[in-house]
């Protein structure tokens, strides 16, 4: 059985206020949250697409992978911890 060692990342590396504030904010919606959203921008995209609504179609469908993305990494912090901190 191998260890998990978490190494102290590197000063210049180290996440700054913002980003630490945004992580610990966020770690708190459920993962849930990002897939319902990317699921109803996909929904709502098609939604608007048939009512003939094109370009807000696109501008909705557009978010679905940028919520999915924010999800893998609430998920990716929620797991590794920022920083190497778990």
């Amino acid at each position: 059985m191998g260890t998990h060692m978490q190494q102290e990342p590197h000063p210049e590396y180290r996440e700054g206020r913002i980003a630490r504030a945004i992580e610990e904010r966020t770690a708190k919606l459920p993962s849930d949250f990002f897939l319902w959203g990317a699921a109803g921008s996909i929904f709502g995209a098609l939604a608007l697409r048939m009512m003939g609504k094109t370009e807000d179609a696109n501008f909705l469908g557009h978010w679905a992978p940028v919520l999915l993305i924010l999800g893998l990494y609430n998920k990716l912090v929620k797991l590794e911890g920022s920083e190497g901190r778990g």
